[in-house]
């Protein structure tokens, strides 16, 4: 993802500058007016440029301030896309699926509801394993996926509702890895059954692994988990069939 900030500086700067003048002229001077506007512009600019400068703390700090300054605005909704972009590129990732979740509760029917949609989408993607993992180099296909099942929904969601959206190629990329990710899981959790001879249990989340994440590079481990629990349970024909599958569609692993 581009860590651009959500909308041009130019646009939102004419878009404070409009919403200022609109909101103070009622209760203000012209010089008090000039003088809110530049304080509002200088912070917003500060922010950007922390942000720029990956001083995504600082950038938050700003931006949440001027949020709270106008929480009743279209100026609002702007420092909450910019805020869920914050929050995700310093790692607060909690932060940025809540603003993301506020967002779209809110503007059910905003523009930028595909962005906060793919900002959430990425605040529960596992990109890569963490720090500890590379170091241990453990197996991340093996711990529960619960993050990266909801990542999978939340593109879904985004591609399904929104098909020509500048994020939808993007979401369907990490679709097609989450869909690895599970199958491998799911494969996973069916070897584990297998090697305890509960065969009946391994044949179910084999299917699941087949059936849920068709098209997956697991697929092919799936059927070889299936074939094996069918001859355990005394099942030749449908071991047999399931190896003719096997051989069929990945001659390479038969």
């Amino acid at each position: 993802m581009s860590s651009n900030n959500p909308v041009p500086s130019r646009l939102i700067r004419t878009i404070l500058i409009a919403f200022l003048c609109a909101s103070l002229a009622a209760c203000a001077g012209k010089d008090e007016i000039q003088t809110e506007i530049q304080g509002i512009m200088e912070a917003y600019e500060k922010a950007q440029e922390a942000i720029a400068r990956k001083n995504y703390r600082r950038g938050i700090q700003i931006f949440e301030a001027i949020q709270a300054r106008f929480p009743f605005s279209d100026l609002s909704r702007q420092i909450q896309l910019e805020l869920m972009h914050a929050y995700y590129m310093g790692g607060q990732r909690e932060q940025a699926v809540e603003a993301a979740d506020t967002f779209i509760r809110e503007n059910p029917i905003h523009a930028r509801v595909d962005y906060a949609l793919y900002i959430k989408g990425l605040a529960y993607f596992e990109e890569e394993p963490g720090f500890m993992d590379r170091w241990f180099r453990r197996d991340t296909t093996k711990r529960p996926p619960q993050e990266v099942e909801l990542a999978y929904i939340t593109f879904r969601r985004l591609v399904e509702r929104y098909p020509t959206s500048e994020y939808a190629a993007d979401a369907e990329q990490r679709m097609v890895a989450i869909k690895d990710r599970l199958a491998q899981y799911e494969n996973h959790i069916a070897d584990y059954y297998l090697r305890r001879g509960a065969y009946v249990a391994a044949l179910n989340r084999a299917t699941t692994a087949l059936e849920e994440y068709n098209g997956a590079s697991g697929n092919a481990r799936s059927l070889e988990i299936m074939a094996l629990a069918y001859d355990k349970l005394g099942m030749t024909d449908l071991a047999s069939d399931t190896r003719r599958v096997l051989e069929k569609n990945f001659p390479d692993e038969g």
